[in-house]
């Protein structure tokens, strides 16, 4: 077998949405990145191998205006746009494009870490097995991001981590058990259904189960709300019931868990084609999930654990670099064989704030992660673990460690030392922090800013989006213009513009056969979709670019040059007649 060894500022170890964002933005600020991923796609949950949808704080009805900005937005905007069919095939397609579009990531796919080499409690280089072409690669790294789910390289270094639910007197927690134990929330594996313009018929195989009638469905009892009785709607989707594995060994027992799950969901297709009135003649099975979704593994301890308290209760932290939303979803660890009560959801704080701290390992001090396997109890995790705050979180790491390789620094000593730094740079990103402002200074302040309409003091008031009954932006009609003047020609690197994309509603990323009836399924008609770019060197303005069929949220756009005036005008903007005002919650140079 053949061995290679790469070096590297940052090993991203896991490439589902907490992964590729992490990758992505250690990349783009400045950082040597390799990737490490054990599926031929990208996505973890989220890809067509398992085809979960990507859900957060946009999802919890308490509040408008919640839903994650930064790489995340720029993911769901960029899929509206690239796959109106939404087709599963190029959704994989869009986040491989991500990742291979930036230079600075080596990407090893098809690839499973499985060693770790420490010293001093530090992780020197990591070992990974690529089957596809029967190739060990040692890593060697600055840093290492565990965004594995599992947290396979707490396993591997030696980092102290959590698997189980605590003591509810542990962290004082409602919700938690009266004595901790090992139990976790389970994997499922759902599947698809089409209807057809003529009935199909289903044999299953001899070794799934069989459910004759609904009192044979442990969960689907006649009267539930989730009965397969009555859930015709969702033959399209599957259900996301069929869960096992909270009273197993949530890692080791995948494959056997699969396999029961597998059982089980024919079994539940077998009842709902051939065993009492189901309308479902015409549904023909089209899809079945072979890769378990799992909800829970290890969480890797760091200097500080995420509480139910903290959720529910807001807690405000000074080293906040992300959010979340979604309620506390806890799921009983018996899955399908639990006959009520399969998952209670209890109240979050529409958004609680996620301090650096459950980002860095504790004991090893290289060795960062994001996902389902940060430093929270099992009552926080069961709202933290959904995709779209996995994705800001691993936006969150990368930025930090892009900035450590650059200062020289361990994580944990950037939060310390360099959490300001950290948070601006991310809202310069289009992160959104509750509770912390932007300062974003206009070149030192070398250009003023006048509009057409309205009082242009607005874009730089340090929030990019609308708060309770502050819009934060500027309205003006297509027809009207934002200039920045300055009085002698200033160097400029880039112009950031961020336009309105309808933070209020929710964006569907994938469409489960028109499952879904709320969200955006195309790009939302605030957003702008062209706009003209002028410039001034010294006394007349000239054109610099037409931007035309613009899906993003943060436009950035590259100058290199010194001006004296920059001028946006000719707006145009996705919903046409129905959209007639353009919103702007920024235009800053860098």
């Amino acid at each position: 077998m053949k061995t290679k060894s790469v070096n590297a500022d940052v090993c991203v170890v896991g490439g589902g949405m907490a992964g590729i964002c992490a990758a992505i933005s250690a990349a783009r600020h400045g950082a040597k990145v390799v990737l490490i991923h054990d599926r031929p796609v990208y996505g973890g949950n989220a890809s067509s191998e398992i085809r979960v949808g990507i859900i957060g704080a946009d999802r919890c009805g308490a509040l408008a205006n919640l839903r994650e900005t930064g790489l995340i937005e720029e993911i769901r905007l960029r899929n509206l746009d690239a796959n109106p069919g939404m087709d599963w095939c190029l959704w994989d397609l869009l986040l491989y494009s991500l990742v291979n579009e930036e230079p600075a990531i080596h990407a090893l796919m098809n690839a499973t870490c499985l060693l770790a080499t420490v010293r001093e409690k530090r992780i020197v280089s990591v070992r990974a097995w690529q089957m596809t072409s029967e190739t060990f690669y040692d890593i060697d790294a600055r840093i290492f991001i565990d965004c594995s789910g599992d947290g396979i390289l707490a396993e591997c270094s030696g980092a102290d981590y959590r698997v189980g639910r605590e003591a509810r007197s542990e962290f004082n927690e409602p919700a938690a058990p009266e004595t901790a134990d090992r139990k976790t929330m389970g994997m499922t594996c759902l599947f698809y259904a089409r209807r057809e313009d003529r009935p199909s018929a289903f044999q299953p195989p001899l070794w799934a189960y069989s459910y004759p009638d609904d009192y044979r469905l442990p969960y689907g009892a006649p009267g539930h709300k989730d009965s397969v009785s009555r859930g015709g709607r969702q033959y399209r989707v599957g259900y996301w019931w069929i869960e096992m594995g909270g009273e197993a060994d949530a890692i080791h027992d995948t494959e056997s868990l699969k396999h029961e799950l597998l059982k089980i969901v024919l079994g539940v297709w077998d009842h709902i084609k051939n065993h009492g009135q189901h309308e479902a003649d015409n549904f023909r099975l089209e899809w079945i999930q072979f890769l378990p979704g799992k909800r829970e593994g290890r969480r890797i301890m760091g200097d500080y654990i995420l509480t139910q308290n903290d959720c529910a209760g807001a807690a405000h932290f000074a080293d906040t670099v992300a959010y979340g939303g979604w309620p506390m979803d806890d799921h009983n660890p018996k899955g399908f064989y639990q006959t009520h009560d399969t998952t209670i959801f209890h109240p979050c704080a529409s958004p609680y704030e996620i301090p650096y701290r459950c980002l860095c390992s504790r004991a090893i001090e290289n060795l960062m992660m994001a996902g389902r396997n940060v430093s929270v109890t099992h009552m926080a995790l069961s709202s933290a673990r959904v995709m779209a705050t996995c994705a800001v979180v691993g936006q969150a790491v990368g930025t930090a460690a892009a900035l450590a390789v650059a200062r020289n620094l361990a994580p944990r000593e950037i939060g310390r030392s360099h959490g300001d730094e950290l948070q601006q740079t991310l809202m310069a990103d289009d992160c959104y922090l509750p509770g912390v402002v932007w300062r974003m200074p206009l070149v030192n302040g070398a250009f003023a800013v006048s509009a057409s309409h309205g009082d242009p003091a607005v874009l730089w008031n340090g929030v990019d989006r609308p708060v309770g009954d502050t819009a934060n932006c500027l309205e003006l009609p297509k027809s009207g213009w934002i200039a920045l003047e300055s009085r002698e020609p200033t160097w400029v690197d880039t112009l950031d513009i961020v336009f309105d994309s309808d933070l209020s509603t929710q964006i569907i990323t994938m469409d489960y056969h028109g499952e879904y009836a709320g969200g955006h399924k195309s790009l939302p008609a605030t957003l702008v979709s062209a706009f003209r770019l002028s410039i001034r060197s010294v006394r007349d303005w000239e054109p610099f670019t037409v931007v035309q069929g613009n899906w993003r949220r943060l436009c950035r756009i590259e100058l290199k040059r010194a001006v004296t005036g920059i001028r946006l005008d000719q707006f145009k903007t996705v919903g046409g007649n129905s959209s007639p005002m353009v919103r702007v919650f920024r235009v800053n140079v860098r």
